[in-house]
């Protein structure tokens, strides 16, 4: 549906995005990743139009769209700030785009209760913006862009502007709207667990470039790079007997009561329950921290809350070379850590 080839964007001294290549599958979600000023913002208006590419291709069905106005791209866009007319109501912000295209009354209205539902804002067709929620003016804002039927919906970190719990019923919101209509959407985002709990596919960008593209558990627990593996979550460093640190995830990282082969001595600094797991924060004897993660139950079978000292090993890790390019992971039950 989408094809990426090589595509670049520079504003005087800075590359913004960096010969990009990207094969998006039509109906999937794909969700832009990455820090601040990583570029992501950038592809997005190249590929609406907005911004124009200083080399490479953009095809979209299989037509180069590379130089055509943003008109012509058949693209849906939704800004984080919503772009509502404040003084048109819901109906009339959501017909807008249909009544510029001069599309038949009669279907205008039908189109629009067809968005309305789709979007479960059918009851408030006619108050005015400053009458709704942040989080029902950002589906207004959605619904007016599925109304045009675009080929392609574009996402500008449409829930950034919401507070964290808003956000979350947005992201399950937003995730079974696309089960039910297979648009191609690409998301931008800076949240990795937005990331992570909406997209197909996530495309991680770095310094202009895409760091790693592919399914979010596979990139959760298949990092390509030191810089994937922080981005995506939290990481935990132990040392090991060769002076090489593991890298693992909290979860991954063995906890016990009494030391065992290959395990290491860490005090426990603080013990923080969330939920039904028990998030530890424990210094090493060389003075470094880290985090681990055990699950309530065994928690409290253990008597973690009530210990000093714990001892800890990575069960599950990847070590990256100096380069930070490819991953080699590893699989053990015991690893000697000192």
């Amino acid at each position: 549906m989408v094809h990426l080839e090589n595509v670049s964007r520079r504003f005087t001294t800075l590359s913004a995005v960096r010969n990009v290549s990207l094969q998006i599958e039509g109906g999937t979600l794909v969700a832009l990743l990455g820090p601040s000023g990583c570029g992501k913002t950038t592809l997005l208006r190249m590929i609406a139009g907005l911004e124009c590419c200083d080399h490479g291709r953009i095809v979209i069905e299989g037509n180069d769209v590379t130089r055509r106005p943003v008109f012509d791209r058949g693209i849906g866009f939704v800004f984080q700030n919503y772009a509502l007319f404040p003084h048109l109501t819901v109906r009339e912000n959501v017909a807008f785009g249909l009544r510029v295209r001069k599309t038949p009354a009669a279907r205008v209205g039908a189109i629009v209760d067809e968005m309305l539902d789709l979007v479960g804002l059918s009851a408030f067709g006619d108050r005015h913006p400053a009458q709704l929620s942040g989080g029902q003016r950002q589906r207004v804002a959605l619904a007016r862009a599925l109304a045009l039927e675009p080929k392609i919906l574009l996402l500008d970190e449409p829930f950034a502007a919401l507070d964290v719990h808003v956000r979350k019923e947005l992201r399950t919101w937003l995730r079974d709207l696309h089960e039910r209509t297979h648009v191609t959407t690409l998301l931008v985002t800076h949240d990795p667990e937005e990331a992570l709990e909406v997209a197909d596919r996530i495309a991680l960008m770095n310094d202009g470039r895409i760091e790693q593209f592919g399914a979010p558990r596979d990139m959760y627990e298949r990092p390509a790079s030191l810089f994937a593996m922080r981005f995506l979550g939290p990481v935990s460093t132990l040392p090991v007997h060769t002076g090489q640190a593991v890298h693992a995830r909290p979860h991954h990282v063995r906890v016990e009561p009494e030391a065992f082969p290959g395990s290491v001595k860490a005090n426990v600094l603080r013990a923080l329950q969330r939920g039904g797991s028990v998030h530890l924060d424990l210094r090493l004897e060389d003075g470094s921290h880290v985090a681990a993660e055990v699950a309530l139950s065994q928690a409290r079978e253990r008597r973690i809350f009530e210990r000093a000292a714990l001892h800890v090993a990575a069960i599950e890790y990847c070590t990256f070379s100096a380069a930070d390019a490819a991953p080699a992971p590893h699989l053990a039950l015991e690893i000697v850590c000192a």
